[in-house]
């Protein structure tokens, strides 16, 4: 019961919170704007990553063995 007091409480202060009228200049504004970008496209490329090596590995088309050799042995 505490804690869902403690989370309404929260909420209610963090959805009457009013404006800060400050200003975010070029600045301020590309650099967040860079960081989001970094974050996602990194998230993107992990996912990516893990995925590609096994797709990678189940498109290959298996190389023959060579002349005179058994799969086995090859």
């Amino acid at each position: 019961m505490r804690k869902l007091v403690a989370f309404l409480i929260c909420g209610i202060v963090l959805v009457s919170a009013g404006s800060a009228q400050a200003y975010v200049g070029p600045g301020l504004g590309l650099g967040a704007i860079g960081a989001v970008l970094g974050v996602v496209l990194s998230v993107i490329l992990a996912l990516f990553a893990i995925f590609w090596y096994p797709l990678k590995r189940m498109f290959k088309k298996k190389a023959p063995p060579p002349p005179g050799k058994t799969e086995k042995e090859a």
